[in-house]
């Protein structure tokens, strides 16, 4: 079994495969008679032939180590996955190698973060690392094949 490291979840690492979002850094302004601060515009929500829709996720809670061979990747739009709970999850995400994904990368949110992962962006399942794994999911709603599935011959391992 092939393994591979836990990493910090930052901006400049995750840049190749989506956005971060969270309330980091200084505000771009105050809102609500100043009693809001508002970080604006931190994901580019991409969507090809169809519209966005708001969705909740209830995923089961998995732990470290954690086994995987499925990713998966959706052309037509981006996907948002905002935790409804504070508390880290794992991210998987692969680049792109001539229509198939290559080495995986594993991302850990501090649990106070949320993802936007760009339009066909191989990524793998939704891991939340504690119970509930509520998350609001920002994402393509639509007609068409916008769902691209992966299993990698052999099974990696994060841990």
């Amino acid at each position: 079994m092939r393994h591979i490291p836990p990493e910090p979840l930052t901006a400049a690492a995750f840049a190749p495969f989506g956005d971060i979002l969270d309330a980091g850094g200084t505000p771009d302004r105050m809102i609500n008679a100043g009693l809001c601060a508002r970080y604006h515009d931190r994901a580019r929500i991409d969507i090809a032939e169809g519209r966005a829709g708001l969705s909740v996720f209830d995923a089961v809670a998995r732990s470290l180590p954690y086994a995987f061979d499925l990713v998966e990747r959706h052309p037509l739009g981006s996907q948002a996955f905002v935790p409804m709970t504070q508390a880290p999850f794992l991210v998987i995400v692969a680049p792109d190698e001539l229509g198939t994904p290559g080495t995986p990368r594993a991302f850990l949110t501090n649990g106070a973060q949320g993802i936007n992962l760009h339009r066909g962006t191989w990524h793998g399942v939704l891991t939340p690392l504690r119970a509930p794994g509520l998350f609001a999911v920002l994402d393509r709603i639509g007609e068409g094949p916008n769902l691209q599935e992966y299993r990698y011959p052999q099974p990696w391992t994060v841990q």
